[in-house]
């Protein structure tokens, strides 16, 4: 699951910084960190619950 989610953020990542995707708070290509700090976020909450249980 996190090698998708990895995969799909890294797609965004490069999508947004050819064309900004427009969402609240991704108007513009310097906001691409943001995408970034989303992905650690994910990731560790998948790596967390999935060695959770």
């Amino acid at each position: 699951m996190s090698k998708a989610l990895s995969l799909l953020i890294l797609a965004m990542m490069a999508l947004h910084l050819w064309r900004p995707l427009g969402f609240p708070g991704l108007r513009y290509r310097r906001d691409v960190w943001k995408i970034a700090v989303f992905a650690l976020v994910a990731i560790a909450v998948t790596v967390l619950l999935s060695h959770h249980g």
